[in-house]
């Protein structure tokens, strides 16, 4: 049966849908291929599915080219393709609008994501081709704008793995730490040549878009011509229509800045020259308006002269009244006037004296009266002075005296003075009072003061 089928239909083409796509871990691909009335089941070796232009996915309309044959394990006839392209460009341009609407859906192609360029980039990443004329186009743009260091990640830009390579170089890039010694690029340009839309394909893949999106560094993508538009230009933070149009976004014009920063210079020298000019100007008005220096420094100069001329004059007609006032008092110092001075202030000592005796007597009588008021008030204020009333002063045992009722009660041993003679106490807990001793005394006599 094997012979009859390989025999009879060595080379077929079927068009059909692609259904349960799967990449085997051998390298193999296993799909189904349906219409609305059957299906067939097709392999794709290991050696064919590398040299595919696109990944096939479910739901893609394709065209397989191969022979058909039978798996006797399961008893099933197949189709091994050989080839396998997509059923006309309106196919795959619908699978692209597809992906590009739920790529804007998940918002990767929102402009507020997108990062400006840095202005001079001192190194630039590349991921390309190394053998294409892209990566020359580059250098070469660079050299004539601005040479800068460029890193190149040699990947395949079509066919099969084209997509996971340049995935990986993006996110290579973006994982290099600053500081070590491979320098971490400033930008990166994802570039490729032109060519048809399955030529260009890699870079729709869902692996390139989401990378892009993720890497940190601001990036350019370069992939095809003007007319040329793939997935990984709306994700990029700018499109370049060509790989050389990346090159003269990437950095200025080098003789361009040079001279702008000459045309700097000269505004600052110009700048500067005005300046010091005004500043000349303006200290010229002002020296116009000031006198001269004789002018200023001539009156005082001949003050200071005429100060210097009576100086002299001025010391010896002072010395000469000093010697006046000398004489003058050296006259009424004689030793009778002295005397006189003498005598009168020892007689108003003496008159002061007298003064302050008869002050003192005085009020030595009148603390005498008072003393002798207090003294007769004494008696009547004698803390014993009412026992004599019938009245009782309380005490503790250190003859401190007790007012309160409660301090009573705490004090446990009471003292009770009256007119004829001392009681002391005892306090339960409960406030009632035991006789314990009774002492006559007779109160003191309150002593004379006088």
């Amino acid at each position: 049966m094997k012979r009859t089928v390989e025999d009879r239909f060595g080379h077929v083409r079927v068009r059909g849908e692609v259904s349960g796509f799967k990449r085997h871990a051998s390298g193999h691909c296993y799909l189904t291929l349906k219409d609305e009335r059957a299906c067939i089941d097709g392999v794709i070796w290991k050696g064919t599915a590398a040299a595919m232009r696109f990944r096939p996915e479910d739901g893609i309309e394709v065209i397989a080219t191969g022979k058909l044959t039978t798996y006797p394990g399961r008893s099933k006839y197949q189709i091994v393709i050989d080839r396998l392209e997509l059923a006309g460009q309106g196919a795959l341009m619908a699978l692209l609008d597809q992906r590009r609407r739920a790529f804007a859906a998940e918002g990767l192609f929102d402009e507020a994501r997108k990062v400006p360029l840095p202005f001079l980039p001192r190194t630039i990443g590349v991921v390309t081709s190394p053998t294409g004329a892209v990566i020359r186009d580059i250098l070469h743009r660079l050299a004539d704008r601005c040479p800068t260091r460029v890193i190149l990640w040699p990947v395949a830009v079509q066919g099969e793995g084209a997509a996971a390579q340049v995935a990986k170089a993006i996110a290579g890039f973006d994982a290099i730490a600053g500081g070590g010694t491979l320098p971490r690029p400033d930008l990166l340009i994802v570039a490729r040549g032109g060519g048809s839309i399955e030529d260009l394909w890699a870079f729709n893949e869902e692996a390139v878009v989401r990378a892009i999106a993720a890497c940190r560094i601001p990036t350019i993508s370069a992939v095809g011509h003007e007319t040329d538009t793939t997935l990984a230009d709306f994700v990029a933070d700018r499109r370049a229509p060509t790989p050389s149009a990346a090159a003269e976004m990437a950095v200025p014009v080098r003789a361009e800045l040079v001279a702008y920063v000459r045309e700097l210079g000269a505004r600052t020298g110009r700048c500067a020259n005005r300046y010091q000019e005004r500043a000349r100007e303006r200290f010229g008005h002002v020296a116009r308006r000031l006198p001269a220096r004789e002018a200023l420094l001539g009156p005082q100069r001949q003050k200071l002269d005429d100060l210097a001329d009576r100086l002299p004059r001025a010391l010896s007609r002072r010395l000469a009244i000093a010697r006046g006032d000398l004489a003058h008092a050296g006259g009424a110092l004689r030793p009778r006037l002295l005397a006189e001075q003498v005598a009168r202030g020892q007689l108003r000592v003496e008159r002061a004296g007298r003064e302050l005796d008869r002050g003192a007597a005085e009020a030595v009588r009148r603390a005498r009266g008072q003393l002798e008021t207090l003294a007769r008030l004494l008696p009547s204020l004698h803390p014993d002075r009412p026992l004599a009333l019938g009245y009782a002063r309380v005490t503790r045992r250190d003859e401190t005296t007790v007012t309160k009722a409660d301090a009573a009660k705490t004090a446990g041993a009471l003292r009770l003075h009256f007119a004829d003679g001392e009681v002391e106490v005892r306090v339960d807990g409960g406030g009632r009072t035991q006789y314990a001793s009774a002492a006559a005394k007779t109160a003191p006599e309150q002593p004379s003061l006088l």
